[in-house]
């Protein structure tokens, strides 16, 4: 399942009205989301599993033992959600394998945002060969399997690690924010500000990633919540489909693990398997939540309805 991005044509006019209340951007955001219970709510369970995933094993340890006599012991008082195949605890499993489902889908997202951003954002501003090049290598790009083509990669080397991970599935994300950005560019290209700053002489560097993108910050933001989204989903269902080296402690190795040791043919070790799931829903629900909030917040239009 992949988050679509939404229309382009948002732009931003939450700084000036802030500016204008002696508000500032962030802050106002801030209120904005508060005044929506799906926005809030949705910026509530993302804040929850995050601290959870990052200062659970400060406190918890980030070590895991177990004892294979205790295997898939059922939920009790002093292990919540019971004991998986190695007698470890699911629990203290659950909240180590956060941190690595975050630190890939967050890095994917930067990458693919800052491969999109600088890439459409030349291509709509120079135009000519340079544009019909940069849509010539996005369509290549888009034609091409991203779950065939990650299982290439995996074929051949071994991504046994988070930051390799988020690398080769940033690479591959870029594509249609890519366009959406370009497309936008193309309109904002034409406004009295740009136009201003080329008389003023300033250079494309001042133009492009001084006056043309911040105005986009808003549209930005919202496809780069939902490039966290799809790099989580591309994450966990490499390591569902074995794609990835079943190594270390993520939800999409303790789901994989499960399927194998059949821990759904058996009762008591069924957390072992709804526990990573339910995680994975709760964090995209989140998301997705707040980055509709956060387009009826930041697009005029929407705000106008």
């Amino acid at each position: 399942m992949t988050a679509t991005a939404p229309s382009a044509g948002t732009t931003d006019a939450l700084p000036t009205q802030s500016k204008a209340s002696g508000v500032s951007p962030l802050r106002r955001l801030f209120n904005e989301l508060t005044r929506s219970w799906s926005g809030f709510g949705g910026l509530c369970l993302v804040a929850a599993i995050v601290l959870l995933s990052l200062l659970g094993p400060l406190i918890m340890g980030t070590r895991v033992t177990g004892d294979p006599s205790r295997a898939w012991e059922a939920p009790s008082a002093e292990h919540w959600l019971g004991l998986e195949g190695g007698g470890k605890d699911t629990f203290h499993l659950l909240v180590t394998g956060g941190r690595t489902v975050l630190m890939v889908g967050f890095l994917a997202a930067v990458i693919t945002t800052v491969i999109a951003v600088s890439i459409g954002a030349l291509a709509g501003y120079f135009g000519g060969r340079f544009d019909a090049l940069m849509l010539q290598i996005t369509d290549i790009v888009m034609t091409v399997p991203q779950i065939v083509l990650l299982a290439v990669v995996g074929a051949f080397y071994k991504l046994d690690s988070p930051l390799l991970l988020a690398l080769i599935i940033g690479m591959l994300s870029w594509p249609v924010l890519m366009r959406s950005i370009r497309a936008q560019v193309l309109s904002l290209k034409e406004r009295e500000f740009v136009e201003a700053a080329q008389l003023l002489d300033v250079g494309w560097v001042r133009i492009v990633f001084g006056e043309i993108v911040p105005n986009m910050a808003s549209y930005i933001l919202i496809n780069f919540i939902i490039a966290v989204t799809n790099a989580i989903y591309a994450m966990v269902g490499m390591y569902l489909l074995g794609l990835a080296p079943q190594k270390g402690s993520n939800w999409g190795i303790m789901i994989n693990d499960a399927w194998t040791a059949g821990a759904m043919f058996n009762p008591d070790a069924m957390p072992y398997i709804i526990a990573p799931v339910t995680m994975i829903v709760l964090l995209q629900l989140g998301l997705i939540l707040l980055t509709r909030t956060l387009e009826e917040i930041l697009n005029p239009r929407l705000r106008e309805r």
